[in-house]
């Protein structure tokens, strides 16, 4: 069997999400499957991350901007290599594929009606759910198998598309966890990451962006409230955000001055995420929406107290493993925050959950589940 698999962005060097699942799953192939052929398409970019073995061939596909390499290189590739199947990894596909296809769709959040026009994201973000808005459905109704990442979407692709409930084309792999995330004790370590960022010495960690799902405004309300309230004050820590669109945020929850209080770290990469983790007094993780839900279960296996939202998947994902909160009501995330300060005996119980809960999910296991969906795929196309 020939697989392709998209990994368009993968050489890029700030990678996010998506990004980093399609790279754990090849890598993970890479050790467990030495039977089949693979070739991963990548766009050329400067951060070679995946190297060719004796059954993966790595190509550097050139094709133009998104949609045209997606809608043509791409395709165009995979059929003149005479794959068996094409596993697209990141929710969109080609159109009019040849090879037949395989779609991992994260969410749908970009197909709901307030994805687009609520306030809040960058133009850039909403011209892509724009575009996803013209794909997706045309897509996974040419998809053998649609893949997504829990329950709860699965749920909920299901429902916005009227499928019946058992439908075999929708399958939920949950996503894992890399090993690197972890305790760590080596003091050389954490003071390296701790110089290199010119970090605090104790601070809040909130991974927000202007996306309006993860609730960047929300956290900074509860946050406020937070400083007002609190003697200590301690620091909030955000990476890879821009610090005029920050204070935009800020002055629409009237409280400019918040700014003193807050670190913008610029981009970090992955390998020091592990670091900040361990550093860091309480990750804020109160989302309004999430397909899954990775960071949560990245703090939990460095021994950091989680705060998430009653809603999507995320109670699914942390199992109770963390203090649950309702994202839309920000007092509620100020009072976790300061339950997890002051009560000993609830921080340990968390910590000590998450560990066990984190525990539940690995690369492997995915890799593993995926490998067989393509067996099921090549099977079920060769007897067509």
């Amino acid at each position: 069997m020939k697989i392709a698999i998209e990994g368009q962005r993968l050489f890029r060097e700030k990678k996010h999400g998506m990004d980093m699942v399609a790279l754990e799953l090849i890598k993970q192939l890479q050790q467990i499957d030495k039977k089949n052929e693979y070739v991963v398409y990548v766009k050329p970019d400067s951060d070679k991350c995946l190297d060719d073995t004796d059954n993966f061939r790595i190509v550097e596909l050139g094709g133009g901007p998104y949609p045209t390499w997606e809608q043509n290189a791409l395709p165009k590739a995979a059929r003149k290599d005479r794959c068996d199947i094409l596993h697209c990894t990141s929710n969109t596909a080609p159109v009019n594929s040849k090879v037949p296809l395989i779609v991992t769709l994260h969410d749908i959040i970009y197909l709901e009606s307030i994805a687009i026009f609520k306030k809040g994201g960058t133009w850039y973000q909403k011209l892509g759910n724009m575009y996803r808005r013209l794909v997706v459905p045309r897509v996974i109704s040419r998809s053998k198998k649609i893949i997504t990442v829990s329950h709860f979407e699965k749920n909920r692709i299901r429902e916005f598309f009227g499928w019946p409930k058992n439908d075999p084309r929708l399958v939920a792999i949950y996503n894992g966890v890399s090993e690197h995330f972890k305790v760590i004790e080596d003091e050389i370590e954490l003071k390296r990451v701790k110089d290199k960022y010119k970090l605090p010495d104790k601070f809040f960690f909130h991974l927000g962006n202007t996306d309006p799902k993860k609730n960047t405004i929300g956290v900074l309300e509860a946050y406020s409230n937070y400083i007002k309230e609190s003697e200590d004050k301690i620091p909030l820590l955000m990476l890879d955000f821009d610090r005029q669109e920050l204070n935009k945020m800020l002055a629409s929850i009237g409280d400019k001055k918040l700014m003193e209080h807050i670190q913008l770290t610029g981009y970090i990469v992955n390998t020091d995420l592990p670091a900040i983790y361990n550093l860091c007094e309480i990750f804020l993780y109160p989302s309004l929406r999430e397909s899954f839900g990775i960071p949560m279960l990245e703090a939990m296996r460095c021994g950091t107290p989680v705060i998430t939202s009653n809603t999507s998947s995320m109670p699914e994902v942390s199992g109770g493993a963390a203090m649950i909160v309702d994202p839309f009501q920000h007092i509620q995330i100020t009072e976790a925050i300061f339950t997890l300060l002051n009560d000993e005996k609830t921080k340990d119980r968390i910590i000590k959950e998450g560990f066990e809960q984190a525990a539940k999910f690995s690369w492997k296991a995915m890799a593993e589940n995926v490998l067989d969906l393509y067996e099921e795929v090549y099977a079920l196309t060769k007897n067509q």
